[in-house]
């Protein structure tokens, strides 16, 4: 019995072995980190040579940048109201995505400072245009405090599992967090009850 199924161009093939390449990367620098993950281990997953996994990508650095690549956030911009419901929407989107590229940036900028310089770009861009729609004089320590509580929400439930953040649903956990996030973009803060006594 004689096979009908058209024959893959090379482009096609190269596509498919890539998308494999880029699957098996993923996982294991998410489960393993950067340190962990060999070529010799990504090309063994991904049911190909080495020698092609050199080939495709180059170096494992930039295997890593092409797994870990950060999509960019929508702009930043509007009230300070809105800058918050914003954020609150991008955490959301981040929280509900399996995301097994951040996961493997999360896990390894950790272990390997190189690898955290995309998303430290990426995060101090957002953060800059997050102070530019905020009113206060201190918006820049407001805009880096938002972002402060974002990365410890996701690396609590993707990478540390914590109890209660690793369970709860995205919409669960942007409820809980929606006063906090508003108040720290809107301004107010609470008096420090020390200076009473």
């Amino acid at each position: 019995m004689s096979d009908h199924r058209p024959r893959l161009s090379r482009a096609e093939q190269r596509r498919q072995t890539e998308n494999r390449i880029l699957a098996a990367a993923r996982h294991l620098f998410a489960t393993l980190g950067y340190d962990r993950t060999t070529i010799r281990g990504v090309a063994a997953a991904a049911e190909a040579d080495p020698g092609l996994v050199m080939r495709y990508f180059g170096s494992k650095d930039a295997l890593f940048a092409r797994v870990a690549e950060v999509a960019p956030d929508r702009p930043v911009a509007g009230t300070p109201e809105e800058v918050a419901e914003l954020l609150l929407a991008s955490m959301a989107d981040k929280l509900e995505s399996d995301a097994p590229g951040a996961l493997a940036m999360l896990r390894s900028m950790l272990t390997h400072p190189d690898t955290g310089d995309e998303v430290r770009a990426a995060i101090a861009e957002q953060q800059r245009q997050v102070a530019a729609a905020l009113s206060t004089d201190d918006a820049v320590l407001r805009a880096g405090l938002i972002g402060a509580l974002t990365v410890g929400v996701l690396l609590s439930r993707h990478l540390l599992h914590l109890e209660g953040v690793r369970d709860a649903g995205a919409a669960e956990i942007v409820s809980v967090l929606r006063p906090a996030v508003h108040a720290i973009a809107q301004g107010t803060a609470a008096p420090d009850p020390r200076r009473d006594h």
